[in-house]
């Protein structure tokens, strides 16, 4: 009803995508929790502005004598609500102890972000303008690693059902329940390897390898886009990366023919 009223398309989505890695799923549940003391605060600020309002506009003005008694005698039995030392020690420490209760799973989190568990696959990310190249170094056969390079499908070359300017030609397959080490860096300029879905957001920048852990949890395909201004075509070099069963993952490296 309420999209047929505001002409919403039935796709449109509000809020995070939905959630492929354990990650992700914490940054949703920070987010639920800091939300509800951002709903307790407002609250709590707006009914302050309201009796300040209330009880301190013009308070010696009105011409009603009877009216001007009442005023008089409520601010002076509520005063220490207003004023006082203890006032100012509770609106000191409550949000002291608001924002520790906010950075603890903070800090939880974003150590689970950075720590790497026995990775099983390392994938090297690098990004140049404007396309993304993807390095498999655990396979090994004549020396020779699997590499390739990842463009976006232009959008005259898209199939029926094809995402614009998210499709690519060369996605990236990542085998579900696997622990497995992403190390992103750039040949030029900054670039940043982005999937909400995953949780990951890792700047690519030249003469530096970042890494970051990925553990996908269930079978899909997951889009992203490169998160950094990197120059005119920024906007056109989009990251795939397709989740699919220990199976799916043998048969695609035997496409190589590397094992």
């Amino acid at each position: 009803m309420i999209n047929n009223l505001f002409d919403i398309p039935k796709n449109f989505q509000i809020g995070f995508q939905d959630p492929a890695t354990p990650i992700m799923e914490g940054i949703i549940d920070l987010h639920h929790n800091i939300f509800f003391f951002l709903i307790v605060i407002i609250c709590l600020v707006i009914w302050v502005l309201i009796q300040i309002y209330i009880n301190f506009n013009h308070i010696w003005e009105y011409p009603n004598k009877k009216f001007l008694n009442m005023r008089y005698s409520f601010y002076k039995y509520t005063s220490k609500l207003f004023h006082g030392t203890l006032l100012e020690i509770i609106w000191t420490l409550t949000p002291s102890i608001i924002l520790m209760f906010i950075a603890i799973p903070s800090f939880v989190l974003l150590y689970a972000i950075e720590e790497l568990i026995d990775p099983v696959i390392t994938i090297k990310i690098i990004g140049s303008q404007w396309y993304w190249n993807y390095e498999y170094s655990d396979y090994f056969r004549d020396i020779t690693n699997i590499s390739f390079d990842s463009y976006m499908i232009q959008t005259d070359e898209l199939y029926i059902g094809e995402l614009r300017l998210l499709e690519v030609d060369n996605p990236i397959y990542v085998p579900v329940n696997t622990h497995v080490r992403l190390l992103i860096t750039a040949t030029d300029v900054l670039h940043s390897w982005a999937v909400p879905s995953l949780g990951i957001k890792v700047d690519a920048v030249p003469g530096r390898l970042n890494q970051i852990s990925l553990y996908l949890k269930r079978e899909g395909t997951f889009y992203g886009q490169c998160s950094e201004l990197c120059g005119v075509n920024h906007g056109f070099m989009p990251i795939v990366v397709k989740g699919v069963s220990y199976d799916s993952y043998y048969n695609w490296l035997l496409s190589f023919r590397l094992i």
